[in-house]
């Protein structure tokens, strides 16, 4: 249960964020990307403004033009995919270096969530999120169970939470 104080931070923290999605594919579209179009589906549904979807291949520069060029105009940035650990998989190592700050814990509670839903396959995800400059990011899975597990628990409930302290 939320206690009282913690209810009144909260409420002063913004009523909408503006949100850039990043899809790492070598074989989706726009069209096909289903995880990428319901993270979309999901903030827009909770009221958030979506900037910019985009899918990009497994590739090191674009993933960081991608972000560098969304980061100064979004209050978040989600990518999906390239979190696993085959060699294409490109995400954390790419993102990492570009965080100010991590914010650990999200990718313990997604484990978690992830442990109690899909098993012992959650070891194999590398999840994350932190602060690049004034703006969040979360680094997902690629399946859109592991977006919507992220999205409707750890991230939309705290989201604009987090924008409140990075502004702060």
């Amino acid at each position: 249960m939320e206690n009282p104080t913690s209810k009144q931070h909260k409420d002063k923290a913004p009523v909408s964020v503006n949100v850039a999605i990043i899809t790492l594919s070598d074989s989706r579209t726009l069209d096909t990307d289903d995880s990428g179009k319901l993270l979309k589906q999901l903030f827009i549904e909770a009221g958030h403004k979506v900037m910019n979807h985009a899918v990009i291949p497994d590739n090191v520069e674009q993933l960081t033009e991608a972000i560098i060029n969304s980061k100064d105009s979004v209050d978040i940035i989600i990518t999906d995919g390239g979190t696993g650990i085959a060699p294409k998989d490109i995400t954390i190592q790419t993102v990492k270096p570009l965080i100010t700050k991590e914010i650990p814990a999200f990718a313990t509670l997604f484990t978690k969530l992830s442990y109690d839903d899909i098993g012992s396959s959650a070891l194999v995800s590398r999840a994350m999120a932190g602060i690049i400059g004034d703006t969040a990011i979360f680094c997902l899975p690629g399946s859109p169970k592991a977006v919507e597990l992220a999205a409707n628990f750890l991230i939309l409930p705290e989201v604009k939470h987090i924008v409140k302290h990075i502004g702060e």
